[in-house]
């Protein structure tokens, strides 16, 4: 994997809208997941429609290795779950302590391990033994994982694995 020469965008970056709150948005991404940070803050050089000349108008950051750039486009478009990133935990406490994150921080509970951050962004917090359960080769047990998962909100690993086994 070759690294981007300097000031060469990568060739596909995420680019999320947000209303004047790109930078606290990046921000709390780079302190809650793994391999994330603000790389770059690039300030408005005139003014646009939604800003005035030396606000915060993009800002570059990675959220869990993938690039993104947060536009301050103003209070036009919104975020919908039409797009979300799916982040895959390794235990109940990496689930809980992602998903605490972003709810406790005013985001908002949906279900199925779904939530969305305070912007309005929408994550799926996804234990790996859920995939493994829902994707197995038993059919039955597949579904019974996949029929407890449809009456939670943030993932119950053992409540899954109970499913599996039928219990």
């Amino acid at each position: 994997m070759t690294t981007p020469a300097k000031n060469r965008p990568n060739k596909n970056t995420i680019c999320l809208w947000y209303d004047g709150t790109a930078l606290d948005a990046a921000t709390f991404y780079a302190q809650t997941f793994p391999d994330s940070a603000v790389t770059a803050v690039h300030h408005a050089p005139g003014d646009y429609p939604d800003g005035k000349q030396g606000d915060v108008l993009t800002v570059e950051f990675t959220v869990l290795g993938i690039p993104c750039i947060g536009l301050n486009g103003g209070p036009v478009f919104k975020h919908s779950e039409a797009f979300s990133f799916q982040v895959s935990t390794e235990d109940q406490a990496e689930t809980d302590r992602l998903w605490n994150a972003i709810v406790d921080n005013d985001g908002q509970e949906s279900e199925c391990g779904w939530c969305k951050d305070k912007w309005g962004l929408s994550w799926q917090i996804t234990p790996r033994a859920l995939i493994e359960a829902y994707t197995g080769s038993d059919p039955a047990a597949a579904k019974r994982a996949f029929d407890a998962m449809m009456t939670m909100r943030k993932i119950d690993i053992a409540a899954i694995e109970a499913a599996v086994r039928g219990d």
